[in-house]
């Protein structure tokens, strides 16, 4: 991962200023182009700054630009809304502050006993750095069997199964590391995403090309399709609620189209847990990864053969 966390304007702007082709932005492309993307002074040119001032902000010798500057920064390299609030926040005066040590993250059991309420709904509860916090029974069925279940970042790029899970996977892949780095923001010495990124980073080429895009995307709402190794393709769409009671939380909450075939399947893998009948208690006691409690004159006769490390 970048290390150097002193200087997240320049390395952004330098990211993205790479990513651009000039051709796009009707600059003529001569022959002896020696640098991806464009050059720092084309950079300079667009913005309306001048090149040197440009060089000083890559460099971080020059660390706090003007608002109208960072607008035009963002308007000379294309930048889509949620990168542009990246860029303000780059920009922004960020004193040093004390960090707090490190506890484990708890979830609101009032923000538990309404998940429990929403047998039909898969619902999870993320961190900042994307691993599951909890999850009602249908969320948990809907991650199981996979060796990362417990954290969407490595489910993705270490997963064995995870291009069959994902039959869009390259699409999930960037919407993923987009995800991390809006989710994170500004902080990037945090402990938890370091080692998140530096493991990743030795065991993925894809998420470290990835990650040094710069990428930001908010974690907001998507269609997703899964392949679920039980009740077979599933399209879902997600929301993803922020958490006031606890930042940096996320309740994610998937759906399927009404009278789809996706609801149908949900619906049959919804009849593989309804009978547990969890309550709020069990959803925090079930730590995610953890089986279910299981009631075996409850089940249904279609119910698969109960494994220790199923849901």
């Amino acid at each position: 991962m970048d290390t150097d966390t002193e200087n997240l304007l320049g390395q952004f702007l330098r990211a993205r200023r790479e990513r651009l082709r000039p051709e796009d932005l009707g600059i003529r492309a001569d022959g002896r182009r020696r640098v991806a993307g464009l050059r720092r002074e084309e950079v300079a040119q667009l913005a309306g700054v001048s090149t040197d001032y440009y060089v000083r902000l890559e460099q971080g010798r020059e660390r706090h630009p003007s608002v109208q500057v960072v607008e035009a920064l963002a308007r000379a390299l294309e930048l889509e809304e949620d990168a542009v609030a990246h860029l303000h926040r780059l920009a922004l005066p960020t004193p040093r502050r004390r960090r707090p040590a490190a506890r484990r993250e708890r979830v609101s059991p009032h923000l538990l006993n309404m998940m429990a309420a929403w047998p039909r709904t898969p619902v999870v509860v993320l961190d900042r750095c994307l691993a599951v916090l909890a999850a009602n029974a249908l969320g948990t069925a809907l991650f199981d069997g996979h060796t990362y279940r417990d954290d969407l970042v490595r489910l993705v790029f270490l997963d064995p199964d995870a291009r069959d899970f994902y039959p869009d996977w390259d699409r999930v892949a960037a919407s993923t590391v987009g995800g991390l780095r809006a989710a994170v923001g500004t902080d990037l010495d945090d402990p938890r995403l370091v080692e998140v990124v530096g493991e990743l980073s030795l065991k993925s080429e894809t998420f470290r090309r990835l990650w040094a895009r710069h990428d930001i995307r908010q974690k907001t709402h998507e269609t997703k399709r899964f392949r679920h190794p039980v009740v077979g393709e599933l399209t879902l769409h997600y929301e993803s609620l922020t958490v006031n009671s606890a930042p940096g939380q996320q309740l994610v909450v998937y759906h399927a189209d009404p009278g789809s075939p996706s609801e149908q399947a949900l619906s049959l893998l919804g009849s593989y847990t309804a009978d547990d009948g969890a309550s709020a208690e069990e959803v925090r006691r079930r730590r995610p990864g953890q089986p279910a409690p299981q009631e075996p004159a409850r089940h249904s006769p279609h119910r698969p053969p109960a494994d220790p490390d199923t849901v």
